[in-house]
């Protein structure tokens, strides 16, 4: 195996071209761009489109197991599981729009080759099939839901996302990073990308053009800093003059963010954005959880965020706290609150 890069805070970046922070004047609605992936831009998603604001959804393309992993593997095209699920999020709530996102997340338990599959996913893959690109593919998909917004893949890379662990131990891949089964109780150092991944051209210049960018929430790792992680994303991002805007998890993660403080999530985002790349604002939540539901994690080694605000300071230029959680069967961000703090910042 070729030997890991350097963590990001030892690499020497290209300065930017000098850009004004001042907001632009949108011609038109304001320009949001959501990077992540999973259900953490699935809730963002939702609870944005519900105002007047033109959105994109920038996806990790480094899935690499359950359902999309198998297709990734069987057909060598990017893995659609992401895509879907912020594709779903942009769709309307009207009953037609809730019977396809039913449909397309409906996922099969049995069937020899299709247990374990999503609907979705298989609709995807036969449409790269058919029109030839993943792009094209997202694009009709798009129309076919007629979704608000558009969804952009943050590289056409086939990459694989490597962790090198603070005992210099290298994981390979995503899904095994995710649920890390060896080394579970050493700290992730860094991830990086192999082969090297450059991002889209597209989804750079809508970077570039957002009047916000939100970043998370979602697994710090495997889904926020995968994007960050494609070279010339965190360039983007710091060129363009829109704000800057981190939305911290509720809850740490097993194997990726064991005891983290919402100050330690901060300072990794800030690390991959680079020495120019100072976030604007950071959101964390500031509910208390049901002690049942707290110990219903504590059971999965996974805890509260705690919100270290004196911490926090200086690792953005405003830090907000909020209630922003919504508790059912998991601990999720509340899409409408969530919508609302974020379109207070702007």
């Amino acid at each position: 195996m070729v030997e890991a890069p350097r963590r990001p805070d030892t690499l020497v970046k290209h300065s930017p071209a000098p850009s004004s922070r001042a907001r632009p004047k949108p011609d038109g609605l304001p320009k949001i761009v959501v990077i992540g992936g999973g259900t953490g831009s699935f809730n963002v998603l939702s609870g944005l489109k519900g105002y007047p604001c033109s959105l994109t959804a920038v996806v990790a393309m480094t899935d690499s197991g359950g359902s999309s992993g198998r297709l990734r593997d069987e057909f060598g095209h990017l893995p659609p599981g992401d895509v879907r699920q912020c594709l779903l999020a942009l769709s309307p709530d009207d009953h037609a729009g809730m019977v396809l996102r039913q449909l397309f997340n409906y996922r099969f338990n049995r069937g020899n080759g299709l247990d374990g599959h999503s609907f979705g996913n298989l609709f995807l893959t036969a449409l790269t099939e058919v029109t030839g690109s993943t792009e094209a593919a997202i694009q009709e998909m798009g129309r076919l839901l007629g979704i608000k917004g558009q969804v952009l893949p943050v590289t056409l890379t086939n990459t694989n996302l490597f962790a090198r662990l603070r005992n210099g131990v290298i994981i390979e891949g995503e899904t095994n990073i995710d649920r890390r089964t060896v080394h579970q109780d050493v700290p992730i150092d860094y991830v990086y990308l192999q082969p090297k991944a450059f991002v889209s051209p597209v989804t750079a210049k809508a970077i570039e053009e957002a009047d916000a960018i939100v970043i998370g929430p979602g697994d710090l790792y495997t889904s926020i800093l995968a994007n960050l992680a494609v070279e010339g994303v965190s360039e983007a991002i710091v060129q363009s003059r829109g704000k800057r805007i981190y939305v911290c998890n509720i809850m740490t993660k097993p194997g990726e963010s064991d005891g983290f403080k919402a100050s330690d999530f901060i300072r990794e985002i800030n690390t991959y954005l680079g020495a120019e790349g100072k976030l604007d604002c950071a959101l964390v939540n500031t509910q208390s959880l049901d002690a049942r539901v707290v110990e219903r994690y504590a059971a999965e080694h996974a805890a509260p965020v705690i919100f270290d605000r004196d911490a926090c300071h200086g690792l953005a230029s405003t830090v907000l706290g909020a209630p922003l959680a919504s508790v059912g069967n998991f601990v999720r961000h509340d899409p409408p609150r969530l919508a609302n703090a974020i379109l207070k910042l702007l």
